[in-house]
Order: structure tokens, then C-alpha cells, then sequence
């Protein structure tokens, strides 16, 4: 099989379980953690990593965010059993980035694995996502090069994948909606508050000598998690009972 079949075989095979990354980040997490020394990390640089991890994680939610709330129904991006384009997004955020769920993808969990205080870690992680993604990217484009040809080409070759260039941008045909950012994106804030948690609780959990007591669960996070959760709950059932979070022409 020619290289290019083999990635997009991969891509498409990665793309049906890209929302187990997570799991991924879980796993290689805990043996970080545990190898960390966290108490050669001063409180003024625990505030720098703590910072750093939530701003890039709200700035991969708010690329989601818009991308989602101004992207019509039908496009490529929001699909989750194969690869769906009814119309090629051109304007928007894609005016500026071919993948802008991608990068606030990568965002989020950078965030997290910042997180854990690691520097190893970070880069570790960005390696790994870049590696599964690259292949979800490349049988994305395949896919979108099939289906609309020179239309595609012309777009592709003028905008980056994923580091964005906004002297580019161009306003979005639609306006933005919150309606498909509060459907679709609740589980994904709830799995990054509990991969928060799990991180936090992983670290006190090292730094406490494996001694179990109130000082594993920070009450910050605790009304954080709590919160998010009750929010979750809401919005799914909102979400499976009645028509307020469904708009026309929306994805």
C-alpha cells in the first residue's frame, strides 16, 4: 500500500476514536507525576504553571467556541462516525486556519498537561497529539480534496493548517450562536475540569507522601467540578428533551 493510502487509512481509522486522546494524556500523566520533584518547584513558579495551563486551556475552548457558533450544518469538523462536508468552510476562522478545532484541541490538552508541572511532559504530549493528528488531518484533506477538487485547492493552498495567520481573516457568513457551543461542547468542559482534578489530586496525592486527607481535594476545585457537572447535567437534559438547543442550518 502507497504511504499516502496508509496515512489516510490511519487518519480516518484515528479520526472515528479522536475523542479518546484524553485517555492517552491520563495514562502517560500518572507516571509523570510520580517522578516529578514538586518540592523543587517554588510556589511563584507553581502560580506561572497554574496560569499558563488555564489561559491556554480557555483559549482552546474560545477557538471551539466560535468555531462551532459560526460554522453552518453539514461541514466537516463536527461529525464523529466518518468525514461529512456538504460546503467548504472558507470564511470565519477558517479564513485564517484549515483545522481551528484541531488547534483548540491542542490548547485544552496542553493546558492540562501543563498542569502537571512537567516540562518532559509537555512536549512529550505535543509530540504525541502532533503525530495523531497529522494523520487525521491528512485524511481530512484527502477527503475534502475529493469532494470539492479545485474549489479546495485553491482555499488550501492560501490558508495555513494550524498556526493561524489573522491578516487573513475574513468575517464569517453567519453570525456567531451560542445555541451549538452550549449542545456540543458541555462533555468536553467536563472532561477537562475532571482531567484538571485528575491531575490535582495526582500531585497532592505525591506531594502529601501518600498520605490520604482533606489536603488531596482542593476546594476550589471541588466547587469547580461541582459545578460544571450540575451545568452538564442540565444541558444534556435539555439537550435530549426539548428543541431549545436546535437552531436551523446549524451544526
Amino acid at each position: 500500500m502507497a504511504l499516502v493510502q496508509t496515512f489516510e487509512k490511519q487518519g480516518n481509522f484515528l479520526f472515528k476514536y479522536r475523542g479518546q486522546f484524553p485517555l492517552i494524556l491520563f495514562l502517560i500523566a500518572i507516571p509523570f507525576i510520580f517522578f516529578t520533584n514538586y518540592s523543587s518547584i517554588t510556589a511563584t513558579n507553581e502560580k506561572i504553571y497554574i496560569i499558563i495551563s488555564v489561559f491556554l486551556s480557555l483559549l482552546g475552548f474560545f477557538i471551539r467556541f466560535y468555531t462551532i457558533g459560526t460554522t453552518p450544518k453539514g461541514t466537516s469538523g463536527r461529525n464523529t462516525k466518518e468525514q461529512v462536508a456538504e460546503v467548504l468552510n472558507s470564511t470565519g476562522i477558517y479564513a485564517i486556519v484549515r483545522h481551528p478545532l484541531y488547534l483548540g484541541n491542542y490548547l485544552i490538552w496542553i493546558g492540562v498537561a501543563t498542569f502537571v508541572f512537567n516540562l518532559l511532559f509537555i512536549l512529550l504530549i505535543s509530540l504525541l497529539f502532533w503525530i495523531y493528528y497529522e494523520r487525521i488531518m491528512f485524511a481530512e484533506e484527502r477527503f475534502l480534496e475529493k469532494r470539492f477538487g479545485e474549489e479546495y485547492l485553491n482555499w488550501s493552498n492560501k490558508i495555513p493548517a494550524f498556526i493561524p495567520t489573522f491578516s487573513l481573516y475574513k468575517k464569517s457568513l453567519i453570525s456567531f450562536s451560542i445555541k451549538p457551543v452550549l449542545r456540543r461542547e458541555y462533555s468536553g468542559i467536563l472532561a477537562c475540569v475532571i482531567s484538571f482534578c485528575f491531575v490535582d489530586i495526582l500531585r497532592n496525592y505525591k506531594s502529601y507522601d501518600c498520605v490520604i486527607g482533606e489536603e488531596l481535594f482542593s476546594e476550589n476545585m471541588l466547587y469547580i467540578l461541582g459545578g460544571t457537572l450540575i451545568i452538564s447535567i442540565l444541558l444534556r437534559t435539555i439537550k435530549r428533551n426539548t428543541q431549545i438547543l436546535n437552531e436551523k442550518d446549524r451544526s
